[in-house]
């Protein structure tokens, strides 16, 4: 197989129609390390709007228990992609997803914002750090996914194209990026977790390369002290060169999925995609608040077999 022969095979698909076909291309054979660190990227760029980092901070699951919180997301997410929203596997992350958001008074826009990061974010990143640019069947596959995601989800008001999901991403930020203490000690603790992925000795640098890569919005959002042109320089390129690298190499054969990370840290012996998640226990942790399901919610994740990593 050469190198772009994958691409190709995207370019003969009908983005409109094999969306997840292409997006399961891009995001397990095309880029999977990209897209991950993309991912990262996006929800931590949610903890910069107060409303949504001060609930993060009250709940606790990403200051006291980072890791399992990381694992659970990244695994019921990537459910999806990899089994998608037909199947028994899909519908039970999506049932479990829908069942820790409503246990909370999370506005529309909110949600309608971190599904954008989930568009927009990766499209940046993969640009300037993969291996090659998105093509442009990509990028509307990767809209009508998150389209499709945003449905399941019950969000109203869904962009209609990736242009739609920049331009409310970027008005979003414009409108509600602001300095707090509670969004800044969620961006310490996942600071402090990916650190945690490395050596000890490292932390420092890896801390601080992190810190690089964040664009200005986000380093006034966190109040932190902006990194020096050279650092930001090394960082920066480091991550392109590593992307030029991965161009040099042979493609890759069989799909990468998220448990598959060495992120991936909790369930060593494996894992039911139904026991996954983090669930507030009212009067213990969290701002649970009482919500009527819809119709119908919870009756489409009957449980999986046992799933294995």
């Amino acid at each position: 197989m050469q190198r772009y022969e994958r691409l190709r095979q995207i370019r003969r698909l009908d983005p409109d129609r094999d969306w997840l076909t292409i997006y399961r291309l891009t995001a397990t054979y095309e880029f999977p390390w990209d897209l991950t660190r993309a991912l990262e990227l996006a929800l931590y760029r949610t903890y910069a709007v107060p409303s949504i980092g001060r609930l993060l901070d009250l709940t606790a699951e990403l200051t006291e228990r980072p890791q399992r919180r990381y694992d659970d997301t990244s695994l019921l997410l990537d459910t999806v992609v990899e089994h998608g929203f037909d199947s028994i596997q899909g519908r039970t992350a999506i049932r479990l997803i829908n069942q820790m958001h409503h246990s909370y008074d999370i506005s529309n826009d909110d949600m309608r914002y971190v599904l954008c990061t989930f568009v927009v974010v990766p499209r940046r990143w993969i640009d300037t750090y993969g291996w090659r640019r998105l093509s442009r069947h990509e990028v509307i596959a990767s809209a009508h996914y998150y389209r499709a995601l945003g449905r399941h989800m019950g969000i109203q008001g869904i962009p209609e194209c990736y242009e739609e999901f920049e331009a409310c991403l970027d008005a979003y930020e414009a409108e509600h990026f602001a300095r707090d203490e509670a969004g800044r000690r969620v961006s310490d603790a996942t600071l402090s977790l990916m650190a945690s992925w490395y050596p000890g000795i490292l932390e420092p640098v890896l801390k601080k390369a992190t810190v690089a890569l964040l664009d200005e919005s986000l380093l006034r959002a966190f109040d932190y002290e902006s990194p020096s042109p050279l650092t930001r320089t090394l960082v920066r390129g480091a991550v392109r060169l590593r992307g030029r690298a991965v161009r040099l190499m042979p493609p890759r054969r069989a799909p990468h999925q998220a448990r598959q990370n060495r992120e991936i840290k909790s369930y060593p012996k494996g894992y039911r995609v139904s026991e996954l998640g983090t669930f507030p226990t009212p009067g213990v942790r969290g701002c649970p608040v009482p919500h009527t399901a819809p119709p119908g919610e919870g009756s489409a994740g009957h449980r999986p077999p046992p799933r294995t990593t």
